[in-house]
């Protein structure tokens, strides 16, 4: 891997996730339409505490440890989630009124993409849930690329994308077998790895990627990391309130959340106890390591200064007032391009 000269990066705010999913198919529509991929979502979004997709993904291994390849294993079909068929036509044209109901065709699932979803965690009245959107990681130390032997698995020396080059790929699928986040899907038809290319025909145009762009809660945040006017350097360098997940995989993602905020519990006598999050800390911890902690004070203490009539910067970035703010320079309006056709 050659040296990156600028590394791309995304931050999303999960404080502002209300996990519609637009993100999800603003995606599917452009990337996987094509045979073979009708089960991948390259951008997923699911519902925290909760199993995903692949299903337990974060128990599967891969990536780094001590500075060695972590053991781990390929996700299956089934673990991912399988395109279903529905009886549309029965249930919209067959005439049998409300004698037929949508219910999927052949063998019935066992798991799917958002298939616990809403579910969280918690017992009433102090039950809990949020969503954690998902794609590439876009990884400094890629695991997905050493483990590749075809070398196919390329990153991208002028903003850090990391890419699959399908001409090379012969489908070995050791970079599945290698990501920790399982963010890469196997074409059973083309016989290829596929995975979020971070929309580069996009980059390369100025356009922020579909999912950031698309997004109407403006959770995304888009630029590049050494860009010290931008919101991706204030966000993670400048004021640390964004973290990676899953640091300890060793892999060094380039996507950052703002960790989840969350109402006091309910004691046992019904009585809100303010020193008692609903989200558990640890839980928290063990998704975005001990510094967890301290981004929900300094977010806290930034509210207590607006409250007090004061000024927050940080608050005003991830408020984005301006949706161009927030793409760090690639705000360009796709319409406004005259794309090639393929």
């Amino acid at each position: 891997m050659g040296e990156v000269k600028r590394q791309l990066a995304m931050v999303m705010d999960l404080n502002k996730c209300i996990g519609c999913q637009t993100c999800t198919i603003s995606c599917k529509r452009l990337w996987t339409r094509d045979e073979g991929m009708e089960y991948m979502w390259w951008n997923s979004v699911n519902t925290m505490p909760g199993l995903g997709t692949p299903k337990d993904w974060e128990q599967m291994g891969g990536g780094f440890r001590d500075g060695q390849p972590n053991a781990s294993r390929i996700p299956t079909r089934k673990e991912f989630g399988d395109a279903w068929e529905f009886n549309h036509e029965e249930v919209f044209f067959g005439g049998k009124g409300s004698e037929a109901h949508l219910q999927v065709k052949g063998e019935q699932p066992e798991w799917g993409p958002n298939w616990d979803e809403d579910q969280g965690a918690g017992e009433y009245p102090n039950g809990y849930y949020f969503y954690l959107p998902r794609i590439c990681n876009h990884c400094t130390h890629p695991a997905c690329l050493e483990a590749c032997p075809r070398q196919a698995i390329e990153k991208r020396e002028q903003d850090g994308i990391v890419l699959i080059n399908e001409d090379r790929c012969r489908g070995y699928r050791f970079c599945m077998e290698a990501c920790p986040y399982k963010k890469i899907y196997w074409n059973h038809v083309q016989k290829v790895a596929q995975k979020c290319i971070f929309c580069f025909p996009r980059i390369e145009q100025g356009v922020a990627n579909a999912c950031a762009r698309q997004c109407p809660g403006r959770v995304r945040f888009v630029g590049y990391r050494d860009d010290q006017n931008g919101p991706i350097w204030k966000l993670v360098d400048k004021y640390k309130v964004a973290l990676p997940l899953h640091s300890e995989f060793g892999t060094e993602p380039n996507v950052f959340y703002v960790p989840p905020l969350a109402p006091p519990r309910f004691d046992a006598n019904g009585e809100i106890d303010e020193n008692q999050p609903r989200i558990p800390n640890e839980y928290l911890v063990s998704l975005f390591g001990p510094r967890v902690l301290e981004v929900l004070a300094t977010l806290k203490g930034e509210m207590t200064k607006t409250r007090a009539g004061q000024k927050s910067e940080v608050l005003d970035i991830l408020i984005a007032y301006k949706w161009k703010d927030m793409f760090g320079g690639f705000d360009r309006d796709p319409a406004s391009i005259e794309w090639k056709k393929t």
